[in-house]
């Protein structure tokens, strides 16, 4: 058995600044994407509130994405 990696974390006294988050994606409906595993596609509707997702159409199909959007990319 494997322990999981530790998180780095820097220490508070450290002169060397911790990496800021990355602000979360955004897409808006007609945004061009691409996505690692489907491809190119374009945003044809976007789901507000707590399961906030994003419906992309592909071409061939159609597929419902849900954050974090890591594996997708605004054109």
């Amino acid at each position: 058995m494997r322990k999981p990696p530790a998180v780095r974390r820097p220490l508070p006294t450290s002169p060397f600044k911790a990496r800021p988050a990355a602000p979360p994606k955004r897409f808006a409906m007609g945004d061009r994407v691409t996505h690692d595993k489907f491809g190119l596609g374009r945003v044809i509707d976007v789901e507000d509130g707590p399961e906030a997702a994003v419906l992309v159409d592909f071409g061939s199909r159609q597929e419902r994405i849900i954050p974090p959007y890591s594996s997708m990319y605004a054109l």
